[in-house]
């Protein structure tokens, strides 16, 4: 019997689809101890990580493996003075040390901060002076040593300092340090309520937002692994994502081990199609999630055959159409969409046993109360966008949502408004009960009295063979109080120009009803991104104002 089980009721409905599920678990609940420490002393042998790089070399983990070596950590980080409540920051790429310091700050009731190694020098001054991190981890590599160096000198702090695997000055080598480690260590107490985690959100409308959720939001992630992304137990579950990204939390560690599937990890820097489908077929990944941007390079160049895959799932971004069709078409595989956010776990999705409708979210997780509302705070009829808001238990808890933004409370009050949790996205529901997402609500676009959402445009725009990125705004215009622009980065070989700009408003607004027309084009080499990768669709509004 998988772990998960010892934490929640299932309820099922008569076709074996979850209807709603139900947490319960102790007051001092901890993934750390409950979930890995105790996978190890019943199935120690339980494969829990497989690790490889673009160098070739690869580790295998089993549970007992992850107990000890984060023991291991844990009494290193002790030692040093790491304890309850201290902040450290985990810069560890996707090395395997990320797993093993995860759980030994969890096991010490410390707060992780994950990281992306793509931060500059002012991006770790920032969260260095919001989160007051007590300890930093990081890997060797692209130059993150330099730049913390050089952030706590701009920040005036001072901070333990480790990295991994090499030596660098002002940093212990924590891969030494725990050689001589003991692998004891006796369970500290911690409560559920604690806070865990504190992700720093990408910033797409103004400085990013430190999230913190507590130490029961890993059993939320139930649905993620196992309805969602259906990883199985003894199976091998591979999301792509770095772990600087909640998304690392959502598929690479927390459901997956609950539900007891192993996790797939490839450590590299550069994506290759290639190379990722070589990895999931040399290991034998059963479930697979990556964002859309990975299955278009996946589509445009090639598929392979990928036997033992059974389940593929995408997150982070809209999903075109056409990839989603021809993805399926060569693997036999429907593409299930997922929807969520760093503050949440999944909240819509293709979930396990329902129609996979090509294009939508899908259906809302039986794990919360969620409704769509307009901007007088009423429920939206069907076919009508409203800003997808989570309704709370009476209590007013609910479990698997941020329990505050870091020395926020008055954005924290603003998005827990009315006494519901405003996502800030905007959506619609069809007729037969499937989501269909429309950006940031802030992001709809009144044009002529009708609302168009961005990516109903952008979905039909990326169809067409020259566009390799696109992002639709509106702008103001005296006729129709806002106009449908294009911003567009076009694919190599691909030269701007007047035809290709008729060419592509004929191709899609041959396709799209008359509002929701393209009316102006704008041809870029590269879109404003946030660090994490998201268009920042404010800027692109900001430079089209006047």
């Amino acid at each position: 019997m998988s772990i998960y089980k010892k934490y929640c009721k299932e309820i099922i409905d008569e076709n074996g689809n979850l209807k709603k599920m139900i947490l319960d678990y102790p007051d001092n609940f901890n993934f750390a101890y409950d979930v890995v420490d105790k996978i190890a002393e019943e199935t120690p042998d339980k494969r829990a990580l497989v690790w490889c790089n673009v160098e070739n070399e690869e580790r295998f983990f089993s549970f007992s493996d992850i107990k000890k070596y984060s023991n291991k950590m844990a009494n290193v980080f002790r030692s040093a003075g790491i304890g309850h409540g201290d902040h450290v920051m985990l810069v560890l790429k996707r090395h395997y040390e990320y797993w093993f310091a995860a759980l030994a700050l969890h096991k010490l009731g410390a707060v992780m901060i994950p990281a992306t190694h793509m931060l500059t020098v002012s991006d770790f001054v920032y969260r260095l002076n919001a989160s007051k991190a007590k300890a930093i981890i990081c890997t060797t590599h692209n130059d993150v040593p330099e730049k913390v160096l050089e952030a706590l000198k701009q920040a005036n702090m001072f901070a333990k300092l480790w990295c991994v695997q090499e030596n660098v000055e002002e940093f212990e080598n924590l891969t030494v340090a725990m050689e001589s480690a003991s692998e004891e260590f006796e369970r500290i107490a911690t409560l559920a309520s604690d806070p865990m985690m504190l992700y720093f959100t990408s910033g797409t409308t103004g400085n990013p937002k430190g999230v913190i959720h507590e130490h029961s939001y890993p059993l939320a992630h139930i649905v993620t692994a196992k309805y969602w992304q259906q990883a199985e137990d003894n199976g091998l579950h591979f999301t792509v994502a770095e772990t600087g990204w909640a998304k690392a939390s959502w598929g690479k560690m927390y459901g997956q081990w609950l539900v007891g599937s192993a996790v797939m990890v490839y450590d590299f820097d550069n994506f290759d199609p290639k190379q990722l489908t070589h990895v999931i077929n040399q290991y034998g990944v059963t479930s697979f999630c990556a964002p859309p941007t990975i299955y278009r390079y996946l589509v445009r160049k090639g598929i392979p055959d990928m036997p033992t895959l059974k389940h593929a799932s995408t997150a982070g971004e809209m999903l075109a159409p056409e990839v989603f069709r021809k993805f399926t078409k060569r693997t036999g595989l429907s593409l299930c969409e997922g929807y969520g956010q760093t503050e949440t776990t999944l909240l819509i999705a293709n979930f396990k046993g329902n129609e996979v409708v090509e294009g939508s979210m899908g259906t809302l997780s039986p794990f919360y109360n969620i409704e769509l509302r307009g901007k007088d705070g009423k429920p939206v009829e069907v076919g009508e966008i409203g800003e997808i808001v989570i309704v709370p238990e009476k209590d007013g808890k609910q479990l698997g949502v941020f329990t505050s933004y870091l020395d926020n409370e008055e954005q924290y009050n603003y998005v827990w408004r009315d006494g519901v949790y405003h996502t800030g996205d905007a959506a619609y529901m069809d007729e037969s009960g499937h989501y269909w997402f429309h950006g940031r609500f802030d992001d709809i676009i009144k044009t002529g009295g009708f609302r168009v959402g961005p990516s109903e445009v952008e979905n039909v725009l990326m169809e067409h063979p020259t566009v390799v990125e696109c992002s639709v705004i509106g702008v103001p215009d005296s006729l129709r109080g806002q106009a449908i622009k294009a911003v567009i980065v076009l694919g190599a070989g691909y030269t701007p120009s007047i035809e290709l700009e008729l060419e592509i408003k004929n191709f899609c607004n041959q396709k799209l009803a008359e509002y929701k027309w393209i009316r102006l084009i704008e041809f870029v080499k590269e879109m404003p991104k946030t660090i994490s990768g998201k268009i920042q669709k404010t800027v692109l509004r900001s430079q089209n104002s006047l």
